[in-house]
């Protein structure tokens, strides 16, 4: 059965690592970053137009429409496909992110209840457990 749900995406995206002339991994050198979403924390694979220079921390927009600096979306990546850079500036990051709409995130945790009678939604997140969700 196929998923209906719309899919989410983001607009504007954080640069976490800029690699001029790509990485080994890509059939030709060709400037790629490795960026996270400012809403939905995507974590996308973005090439780069040639006569653009991006550094770390630098908003950019990965919409639907007119992209200045961003060529093409090369796809969604996963943590462990981020650069050694890239990880080590994930942290900051998303705290950052947090930082400039705390209220939205503030709802989020207040707003979050249990799936099951056994099972609270916050046990999802990463590191979180019953140990820190107190009594």
């Amino acid at each position: 059965m196929k998923d209906k749900r719309p899919i989410r995406k983001d607009e504007w995206a954080i640069v976490l690592d800029f690699l001029s002339h790509g990485h080994s991994s890509m059939d030709r050198s060709q400037p790629v970053a490795h960026v996270i979403g400012e809403r939905y924390f995507s974590l996308l694979e973005v090439i780069i137009r040639d006569d653009v220079t991006l550094k770390v921390g630098d908003r950019i927009y990965i919409g639907d429409g007119k992209r200045d600096k961003v060529k093409y979306i090369r796809g969604r990546i996963g943590i462990n496909e981020l650069t050694v850079s890239a990880r080590g500036e994930l942290e900051d990051v998303i705290e950052e992110i947090v930082k400039k709409n705390p209220q939205k995130f503030l709802d989020f945790f207040n707003k979050s209840g249990n799936i099951t009678t056994r099972l609270h939604q916050l046990e999802l997140l990463p590191g979180v457990g019953k140990r820190h969700l107190g009594p």
